[in-house]
């Protein structure tokens, strides 16, 4: 069977069920395992985000949208080189992934030909119920339940933990405009025990104001813009250095603010959002939690002094 891939997450669950020879074709996301990154590229977005700020991208995605121009670009010839049998997709979010739009291109530059197989996780329980989809699609379905069973295992082992309280949490999904982050990450919150803010389990990522943020005073703040790593994050966060009301929370005054890599482990619904859970049980409980590893630079705590504004230097 030949495969493409326009979902990460996709991709990893497929390497996890031993057909990464099988892939033909990815997205530009597609880096988990490293071995992916040398397939084809069948998807490409139609901006360099790596060349803009946060605001920049923001800017121009509701651009896009409102337009009704492609966020995402199908190489045709590439696809037709490709000529998968099986293309795995999305329904969840036009901005994070290749589309409805881009769903149909390909099928039709390849005459119909592929079954088309999209997943539209919300939480949690639907990241591993996609596993098995894919697992039954592809015929792996032993192997897929032995991914799922390993992974709720991990899942457990977190919720199992002896807490002494439950903190209140915040996790922002972009820093300029401000994002909660929605979907699965409010679950992983109360599955490392937590209590999370904003946003709640299944909803889509919206657009908050720091006065919400203020309003529910949370005890920790997770900052994951979306496909971001913990470096650029940190950059991203420079400009809420000179927002008052943001200098104001309790959290970030109190030294209380994580950047984490939201881009491997929280912005994709793929088997990695577990390492997420385990990274935020670390964050909120690393007593309890001190038992359990996580990638080495996966989370970094923001300190004090980085809230100081440049202009007040």
């Amino acid at each position: 069977m030949r495969i493409v891939s326009f979902l990460p997450s996709a991709t990893e669950t497929l390497y996890g069920l031993g057909l990464g020879r099988s892939i033909v074709g990815v997205t530009h996301e597609c880096k988990y395992p490293a071995s992916a990154r040398s397939k084809p590229q069948v998807i490409h977005p139609s901006f360099d985000p790596a060349r803009m700020t946060g605001r920049e991208i923001d800017i121009k995605i509701v651009e896009l949208v409102r337009s009704g121009r492609d966020i995402y670009v199908v190489d045709e010839e590439l696809l037709k080189e490709a000529n998968p049998d099986l293309i795995v997709a999305q329904g969840l979010c036009e901005v994070c992934s290749p589309f409805t739009k881009e769903i149909t291109r390909a099928v039709g530059v390849l005459k119909g030909k592929p079954e088309v197989l999209v997943l539209d996780p919300h939480d949690l329980d639907d990241v591993l119920v996609s596993i098995m989809d894919v697992a039954e699609k592809v015929g792996r379905v032993d192997r897929g339940r032995r991914m799922v069973s390993s992974l709720q295992k991990r899942l457990d082992a977190v919720r199992l933990l002896k807490t002494r309280s439950r903190p209140k949490v915040v996790c922002v999904e972009w820093a300029d405009p401000l994002f909660t982050a929605g979907h699965w990450v409010p679950q992983m919150v109360d599955y490392a025990g937590g209590v999370n803010g904003i946003s709640a389990t299944g909803e889509q990522s919206r657009r908050m104001d720091v006065k919400e943020i203020a309003a529910f005073d949370p005890d920790i703040i997770v900052m994951m813009p979306c496909g971001f790593g913990v470096k650029r994050t940190l950059q991203e966060m420079r400009p809420l250095k000179n927002n008052r009301e943001w200098t104001s929370l309790r959290a970030v005054k109190e030294g209380n603010v994580y950047a984490v890599d939201a881009g491997s482990y929280f912005s994709k619904p793929s088997p990695r959002t577990v390492t997420g859970v385990e990274i935020l049980s670390k964050i909120m409980h690393p007593k309890e939690a001190r038992e359990i590893k996580v990638p080495k630079g996966s989370y970094k705590k923001v300190e004090k002094s980085y809230w100081v504004s440049e202009t007040s230097m």
